[in-house]
């Protein structure tokens, strides 16, 4: 795990605590109580129960350390100013070469869902994007070569 600076809106931090929350309060005590059915069932050895419930167990301890992590290291990102410019936490409007129009929000890494038009700062595309202003054509290199894109639209 990274001490870097994570970015994230408030939502996305709102979203975080709930989830460490759930995991902390209600899923360490449901595997909790797995791993002690699975114990009464006898010889550990040869527990599928077992064996599986310590794995799930695992990774809950997992994510909250990474959640945790997370969170210490959080800058949630303040109204942003109307600069004209992208930022993070502006979510901005772009047509590539074949005239295909799609709309982006540039978050933090933890709050990424490209499926749903939300693209990290630290990524090629967001950082490609980052400080440029409507009109503006930028280029990003992808595997198949370079895309040029240019800014419609800065919200």
């Amino acid at each position: 795990m990274t001490d870097q600076q994570t970015f994230i809106t408030a939502d996305g931090l709102e979203k975080l605590k709930a989830e460490l929350d759930v995991l902390k309060n209600v899923k360490r005590k449901e595997i909790a109580e797995r791993i002690q059915e699975a114990k009464e069932l006898g010889d550990l050895s040869e527990n599928a129960e077992y064996s599986e419930a310590k794995d799930e167990q695992s990774f809950i301890e997992s994510r909250i350390l990474e959640l945790e992590s997370t969170l210490r290291n959080i800058s949630v990102i303040a109204k942003i100013k109307k600069t004209g410019a992208v930022q993070i936490g502006s979510t901005f409007e772009v047509k590539n070469e074949q005239d295909k129009a799609s709309t982006y929000t540039l978050v933090g890494k933890s709050e990424a869902d490209p499926n749903t038009g939300k693209i990290s700062n630290e990524s090629p595309l967001g950082q490609a994007f980052l400080g440029k202003k409507e009109g503006e054509t930028v280029a990003v290199a992808v595997p198949a070569g370079t895309i040029n894109f240019t800014i419609t639209k800065v919200r």
